[in-house]
């Protein structure tokens, strides 16, 4: 890490920490969510349709946990710098991906059977 600037104040560091991991936790919470559906029964939603959904959730959890540090890398620097924070860009494209396969899930449970 650049050593450009002064040290921030430990709080705002250990909670950019712990936002980090929250971040790394939310991945593997993405992941197992992807790996059970892909693992739900065939009869129970339509085949296809379950794998696009459990590849949606793992892709979401890839693309978290490679951001997760990036992200932490630049708040530190911005802490640093007494600079404003970098806006999360992640946060659109978790949030809309995830809502897509929760409804896509809610259709799937309101049609079955």
């Amino acid at each position: 890490m650049n050593s450009e600037g002064k040290e921030p104040d430990p709080r705002f560091t250990l909670a950019n920490e712990r936002t980090f991991l929250t971040w790394l936790s939310t991945s593997l919470a993405l992941s197992a969510a992807g790996v059970a559906m892909a693992a739900v029964a065939g009869e129970t939603f339509v085949p296809w349709l379950r794998t696009l959904m459990a590849v949606v959730l793992v892709s979401l959890a890839t693309v978290a946990a490679a951001m997760a540090y990036p992200r932490w890398r630049h708040i530190q620097r911005a802490l640093r710098r007494d600079a404003p924070l970098p806006p999360p860009a992640l946060a659109p494209l978790l949030g809309y991906g995830i809502a897509v396969v929760a409804l896509l899930a809610l259709v799937l449970v309101l049609t079955a059977r």
